[in-house]
């Protein structure tokens, strides 16, 4: 069977498994990637960005080496390929869960319990919630539903379409990297230099898509694409930014402004300036917005894969 099938069917039944199963409860593979990395980071670390690219080599490359020696070991049967293919993608998407955390935190919400909203921020994003009110609360939950459209779910499928499982999981180590050691800390200014530069070039095709399937399937497509031009250069992140203005302009709201991380105060730009303030029923919408954009974004890497296929047969 073609390598492009393959991906088509392996990914589909990947994003169904997210769909039905969720994250494991127990075990996670992103998990048990973590611990890895970790491990390695005690041996290595330096405050040197020469140690930081050799501990993202060894983590990110032992990610990819392990998903082509597994794809060898399957290659000659279509069935196994595309139950690892399948695999693969269940265990680096995250949609399931990323929805599930933001309904949860939107329920909290409509019920009156911003604390009990704000005990389960941490789950989803790593804002301080203590200082936010509910509208407050709301605006991260969909910030962070769409930056993590294009890092937990779409970032992983185009990489998916361009290398197959060595793709998927080499996203996934790369984007798990950032998250552990990308950050601009005093420890990890350096040290994390590698990782956090890898993750922007990685993520960078996956952001413009969510950016662009987001305004195709928008409330506000004009909207969309109208902030995405005129606010995403001015976000610190250069993937974050496109996304997240196009998820603003696409639902009609004002994302960015003042916010806190880890007690750190950062004014951000505001994205989509012409749209109201994000209200609490604005979640529910986010979380549609990024179920439709996660499943278009299926088909548009099987379809472009199929057609580059095609034209190299």
């Amino acid at each position: 069977m073609r390598a492009d099938r393959v991906f088509a069917y392996g990914a589909a039944a990947g994003l169904i498994g997210d769909l039905l199963l969720g994250d494991p409860r127990r075990g996670h593979p992103v998990a048990a990637f973590g611990r890895a990395a970790g491990a390695v980071e005690r041996v290595l670390w330096r405050d040197h960005r020469g140690w930081g690219a050799l501990h993202t080599a060894v983590c990110a490359g032992g990610a990819v080496a392990l998903g082509a020696v597994a794809s060898r070991i399957v290659r000659s049967s279509p069935a196994a390929s595309i139950a690892l293919t399948g695999v693969a993608t269940w265990a680096v998407v995250g949609g399931t869960s990323l929805a599930r955390e933001a309904r949860g935190i939107g329920r909290a919400l409509e019920a009156g319990d911003v604390d009990g909203a704000r005990a389960r921020l941490p789950h989803l994003c790593g804002r301080d919630p203590q200082a936010l009110d509910a509208d407050g609360i709301a605006r991260a939950v969909v910030e962070s539903v769409a930056e993590n459209t294009s890092d937990a779910v779409v970032g992983a499928l185009v990489w998916g379409a361009v290398g197959g499982v060595p793709g998927l999981l080499g996203f996934r180590a790369v984007n798990t990297l950032d998250a552990m050691v990308g950050h601009k800390s005093p420890k990890y200014r350096r040290y994390g230099w590698a990782s956090a530069r890898l993750d922007d070039l990685a993520g960078w095709p996956g952001a413009r898509l969510t950016a662009v399937l987001a305004a195709v399937t928008g409330d506000e497509p004009r909207g969309a694409v109208r902030a995405w031009r005129a606010d995403a250069a001015q976000h610190p992140s250069p993937n974050a930014g496109p996304v997240e203005a196009s998820f603003a302009g696409a639902l009609g709201v004002r994302l960015g402004g003042t916010l806190s991380y880890g007690g750190r105060v950062e004014h951000r730009p505001v994205l989509n300036r012409e749209g109201r303030a994000v209200a609490v029923p604005d979640v529910e919408r986010a979380v549609r917005l990024s179920r439709r954009v996660g499943l278009l974004a299926l088909g548009a890497c099987v379809a472009v894969r199929l057609v580059v296929k095609g034209r190299a047969s």
